[in-house]
């Protein structure tokens, strides 16, 4: 009996972990529009403080799937759109909304270090996390349904 023990207390360690897994770009689906994640750019993810994994094509995907229940959050993070493949967590980032981006879902949004030489957080097209909702919620953008 011991022996089952010590073979189950790792298993249940690691199920409740909120260490986020890799993206399998090409494979995973986004758990809010159901799109297979292709774009290492544009992708998000978040993890819940109970480790459920949720990952995201777009970092709109993201921000309309978890506005309601941020805070159960443990990990939010999105691509660097400057180093494809590379996340941040959305506090370290700046979030980009210029037409010459073409994010999967359409807002032509994309998110960069704070410490990259792309974008200057005085310019009027970039903002935090919290300022992004809010902007998507002003656009009468994707929260509409919600």
């Amino acid at each position: 009996m011991k022996n089952l023990l010590y073979l189950l207390i790792p298993v249940l360690l690691v199920s409740c972990s909120t260490e986020p897994e890799p993206i399998a770009y090409g494979t995973d689906a986004c758990n809010f529009c159901e799109m297979i994640i292709v774009s290492k750019a544009y992708s998000a993810q978040a993890v819940s403080e109970k480790g459920k994994q949720f990952k995201y094509d777009a970092i709109e995907c993201m921000a309309n799937d978890l506005h309601d229940h941020s805070a159960e959050m443990a990990i939010r993070q999105v691509a660097d759109f400057s180093n494809p493949g590379s996340m941040i967590p959305v506090e370290d980032a700046i979030f980009i909304v210029n037409d010459s981006l073409s994010s999967p879902m359409g807002a032509n949004l994309a998110a960069v270090s704070r410490g990259s030489s792309i974008a200057s957080p005085q310019s009027a097209d970039t903002f935090s996390w919290n300022q992004l909702i809010d902007y998507l919620l002003e656009k009468d953008s994707i929260f509409a349904d919600n």
